[in-house]
């Protein structure tokens, strides 16, 4: 099951999902409404009660706080993040990414409603600077305002990767959330991990790689 990130949708898995499905394996990405982390969290919830057998919870970006939330659900047998945020109890992604500072905090912009988007530049040189132009010029188009206080100013409850297995892809060239950060994550959860030499949609810009490695942990492999 693949979770996007804020200004995303489901259509920043279309490279990996293919690649997951020629392997036999059933996927399902969900749209996340971002406009609150519990909004966010019912979308999961409801792919999650809808699946058959146990379910690997996949997570890029801000989604990380979305599974970090909901993986405890008993369905669930592992969690992998993806150049994503995996908070504690109590933390909410701007107090990881206000810790660890990045140059894409230049380039978002707030609407009249509270709901964020990034610039035309921010997506060209911060958010997908390994991708070609017209594949961020897709990006620009169809990503998603994201609520500021509601999605990512909202702290999570629990820490489910506290108590599942986890895998972890680090993005070492990413302007969005500091790759030192990742690291950070992934030995506070203990995580089986890689590094890519990819920006933030390393999903997009490194598909096999990143598709391996969720086939490799749908196998239970540490």
């Amino acid at each position: 099951m693949l979770v996007h990130g804020a200004w995303a949708d489901g259509s920043s898995w279309s490279k990996v999902i293919p690649l997951l499905e020629a392997k036999g394996l059933n996927v399902v990405a969900v749209q996340l409404p971002l406009t609150s982390l519990g909004d966010d969290a019912a979308a999961v919830r409801r792919a999650l009660a809808l699946a058959d057998g146990p379910v690997l919870l996949v997570a890029h970006s801000y989604g990380g706080v979305v599974i970090t939330e909901t993986g405890n659900d008993p369905k669930v047998a592992g969690l992998v993040y993806v150049a994503a945020l995996a908070p504690l109890e109590g933390q909410s992604a701007f107090d990881l990414t206000n810790a660890y500072p990045t140059p894409i905090l230049q380039e978002v912009r707030p609407d009249a409603l509270g709901f964020l988007k990034i610039t035309p530049k921010g997506i060209r040189e911060d958010f997908a600077q390994d991708l070609s132009d017209v594949e961020q010029a897709v990006l620009t188009a169809t990503q998603g305002p994201t609520a500021a206080a509601g999605s990512l100013g909202a702290a999570v409850s629990t820490a489910a990767w506290r108590h599942k297995p986890c895998w972890f892809v680090i993005a070492n060239n990413d302007r969005v959330i500091a790759p030192a950060l990742q690291v950070d994550e992934a030995r506070r959860m203990n995580a089986t991990s890689i590094t890519l030499s990819a920006s933030h949609v390393a999903m997009l810009s490194h598909s096999n790689a990143v598709a391996a490695f969720i086939r490799r942990a749908a196998r239970g492999e540490r």
